[in-house]
């Protein structure tokens, strides 16, 4: 599902969030378009299969086999860029991962919204955040996982980012809500990132929940996150 300036030579390929067990094109097209106004750029919105029925690695062949279609299609990386919200976020590092392990060549830059990046739940934020959250109740977080997972070890690099050696990838610009139940993920994944020579940027969002630039139609900060993320792209 292509959003966006036609026109444009920036790609951006747009994973969705939901706990990898909802979600769709449906729920996220009208954000993703937003972002591709104000990035200049056009997305690929990508309907990866859901688990309980497509668990562990589905989500992951799928956003893999997006990314080299475009290859095939002609785009060239430094002109792909990568980006996800919680679940999708999650899936866009873990693709990373994979397309680095692979010595593929790697997109230009990726944007994090709420990264959902390890499923066994270990952030402080999971607990103490708990009641601050309207989106995400902490309790929830190991049963999407499990169901995702399907036993696979949440521990596993490409299930969960955070145990994963970071050095190669490409910037990463993340974005949270100071209120989230998630907020550790993105806290560690930047300063790990950085610890391993990435170029990662950390930037919070003041008063505001887990992947609040959904409902920028009626939040004025959702609006402004999406503008910022999307100077992020246009800086490349």
């Amino acid at each position: 599902d292509w959003v966006g300036d036609p026109d444009s030579k920036n790609i951006i390929l747009y994973l969705h969030g939901g706990g990898y067990v909802v979600g769709s094109r449906a729920t996220h097209r009208s954000m993703v378009r937003e972002l591709c106004k104000q990035s200049h750029c056009r997305a690929l919105l990508i309907e990866y299969r859901l688990a309980p029925e497509h668990p562990f690695p589905a989500a992951l062949d799928d956003a893999y086999l997006a990314y080299n279609w475009l290859l095939a299609q002609g785009y060239a990386n430094e002109n792909i860029f990568i980006a996800g919200d919680s679940a999708g976020a999650g899936l866009t590092l873990a693709c990373l991962l994979k397309l680095r392990d692979q010595n593929q060549p790697l997109p230009r830059a990726a944007g994090l919204f709420s990264p959902w990046t390890d499923l066994t739940a270990s952030g402080e934020s999971v607990e103490t955040r708990d009641a601050r959250d309207p989106m995400i109740t902490g309790s929830k977080i190991p049963v999407a996982a499990e169901i995702y997972a399907a036993g696979e070890d949440l521990t596993h690099p490409y299930v969960s980012p955070h145990f994963a050696e970071l050095s190669g990838l490409p910037p990463l610009f993340v974005q949270v809500g100071s209120e989230e139940v998630l907020f550790d993920d993105a806290d560690r994944l930047v300063k790990k990132a950085k610890a391993a020579g990435v170029h990662a940027e950390l930037e919070i969002w003041q008063g505001m929940p887990h992947v609040h630039q959904i409902a920028y139609k009626l939040v004025p900060e959702a609006r402004q996150a999406l503008q910022t993320m999307g100077q992020f792209f246009k800086q490349f």
